[in-house]
């Protein structure tokens, strides 16, 4: 219907005038948006892609720290090993080794003694293991919260569309979900599931993360499948699931979307949680959980440079995040006229 259309139109232009003045706002949106392409393009490989290269020395500090008093000689270990004459292997070793220095030249080189940001305890560089880290990190934020709001968005518009008995069974359904405690919740959905991976937590938390969406989505389906514009349509004879996703969602979508913004936030903090307790990412995979996870062995060490990483880095994306959350929740208000 073109009065739909252009209402819609309308107030998502409002919107983003509304964003653009703020410019707090614009400035968690240009985080986000970086934190974004950065994962973008460690998927793709451009960064952090060599970030399992042992590179420094064992729990190299960062260079602002200044290098340790042994660090001559931890620098200077070679790693050739003297061919064993009685081997009846030696050739092929030999021939192994040959190869494996042509492919990785840097595997024979020098370890540094500083990094940047310092290295972990298997000289890993601890910038792109953190860059490497988001990327897991944001991905099951990302798409866990699509997950759960679209489940959410799909069983309020059923239910608050139809009521009666599918409102009813939808409500219990919901109640049963809310009644057991998150925490607990998510748990045993990990133990049901009992296989770990990037997978296995996004359906964890996507599983269990539906019941806010549906509670305001169902509300807004209940207010506006009585008014005119649904009416009429159903009038000319246009279908339920048309009128539920044709003329009713594009007037709650804004809904969603803030649902969205918000549950990636809690998402990131969630997986982080999950990997810290054991039940996240298998070993092989890094994320700001497992790097957290490492660093608490490391702090009685005194080396804390991983877990300031990874907790500034989340700290940065879940601040920006949040805000940005809060001003498309004030951008998208309708009772906003301005």
């Amino acid at each position: 219907m073109p009065v739909a259309d252009h209402g819609h139109a309308g107030l998502w232009a409002l919107a983003w005038r509304r964003l653009r003045a703020d410019r707090l706002a614009m400035a968690a949106l240009a985080v986000v948006a970086a934190c974004l392409a950065m994962v973008l393009m460690s998927a793709t490989g451009l960064v952090a892609a060599d970030w399992e290269d042992e590179v420094a020395v064992n729990y190299a500090p960062p260079a602002f720290v200044g290098a340790p008093p042994d660090a001559a000689a931890a620098t200077a270990v070679t790693r050739a090993v003297p061919d064993n004459p009685f081997d009846p292997l030696a050739a092929e070793l030999r021939a192994l080794r040959a190869e494996l220095a042509r492919e990785h030249p840097e595997a024979n080189a020098p370890r540094r003694a500083t990094l940047p940001f310092g290295a972990d305890k298997w000289g890993h560089d601890i910038v792109k293991k953190t860059i490497k880290g988001g990327e897991t990190s944001i991905v099951v934020g990302l798409v866990a919260a699509l997950l759960a709001v679209g489940l959410g968005t799909l069983f309020g518009a059923v239910s608050g569309f139809y009521g009666g008995l599918v409102d009813d069974f939808f409500n219990w359904f919901y109640s049963v979900f809310t009644a057991i405690p998150s925490i607990l919740m998510i748990l045993t959905v990990a133990a049901v599931l009992q296989q770990k991976g990037v997978l296995t937590i996004v359906l964890i938390l996507g599983l269990t993360g539906w019941t806010g969406p549906y509670r305001l989505i169902r509300a807004e389906y209940l207010r506006h499948k009585a008014r005119e514009y649904v009416l009429a349509a159903d009038a000319i004879g246009a279908s339920p699931w048309r009128r539920i996703f044709g003329h009713i969602f594009p007037n709650v979508s804004h809904v969603a979307l803030v649902q969205l913004s918000i549950l990636v936030v809690g998402f990131i903090k969630a997986e982080v949680i999950l990997s810290f307790l054991g039940f996240g990412v298998p070993v092989g995979v890094v994320s700001w959980g497992s790097m957290l996870n490492e660093a608490q062995n490391e702090l009685l060490l005194g080396k804390w440079w991983q877990l300031a990483a990874a907790a500034v880095a989340m700290a940065v994306l879940v601040t920006a995040f949040s805000l940005l959350a809060d001003a498309l929740r004030d951008a998208l208000d309708p009772k906003v006229k301005s």
